[in-house]
């Protein structure tokens, strides 16, 4: 199984994300657009990169009302977003809602479980006993039990999933770092060559690419290593 690279477009402003873009160019297929970027420039972002053959994330972790989450995972699919995400803890009506907007419009729809921020004090914090990887695991089985495909996790929870909830459950992976870049708020950590090896279909890389002097050529880097892994 490959693993593919989202290169995370973590910019403000419009003409910045394009830029990116055009820089990596073909050395990049996918690229995430979170709260960022979208709140600021909004649905023309993700139309610009489609236009530009790219497929696009888009990150906004929607949690609300199950109506609510239904008809933004509908307009996320309208204005052409190939994955979106919603967060899990939202419950089990909740995601029900997003699996059947995902399946009417053909837009994978994956859910967040516990972001790669948090560790065991920031789940204490709120109320949460278990460990991240407990947190973790309850959370992904309720997905695939809701009918979404896959869910974001931290890489150190990859091969708990893949026993729980099988080879072909989606796993989307923040808080990669290729050896040697810092870690900047990320606790949850792994390099891009571990994150392959363990089985993520897909990681996303912001700032190593970003802040390259040359993008394409750090994307094109983290791709040979999750090869050679």
């Amino acid at each position: 199984m490959g693993t593919t690279l989202i290169t995370a477009l973590d910019v403000d402003t419009l003409e910045a994300a394009l830029a990116v873009a055009d820089r990596i160019g073909a050395a990049g297929e996918w690229f995430k657009v979170g709260k960022q970027l979208f709140t600021r420039c909004g649905a023309e972002v993700v139309r610009e990169l489609k236009a530009r053959g790219k497929k696009v994330f888009l990150d906004l972790k929607y949690h609300d009302i199950p109506n609510t989450v239904e008809q933004a995972v509908r307009a996320a699919a309208g204005i052409g977003a190939d994955l979106c995400n919603v967060h899990a803890l939202g419950g089990p009506a909740m995601l029900r809602a997003a699996a059947q907007a995902g399946a009417d419009t053909g837009m994978p729809v994956i859910a967040v479980t516990v972001l790669t921020s948090m560790d065991q004090a920031e789940l204490t914090a709120i109320g949460i006993t278990a460990t991240p990887a407990e947190a973790v695991l309850r959370l992904a089985r309720l997905t695939r039990d809701c009918g979404l495909p896959g869910v974001v996790c931290s890489a150190h929870e990859i091969a708990l999933l893949r026993e729980a909830c099988g080879r072909d459950f989606l796993l989307v992976v923040p808080g990669i770092r290729p050896a040697g870049a810092g870690r900047g708020d990320q606790k949850r950590v792994m390099t891009p060559a571990e994150a392959a090896r363990a089985g993520a279909q897909y990681i996303v890389v912001g700032r190593p690419i970003l802040a390259a002097a040359d993008p394409a050529q750090a994307a094109r880097d983290i791709q040979a290593e999750m090869r050679g892994c």
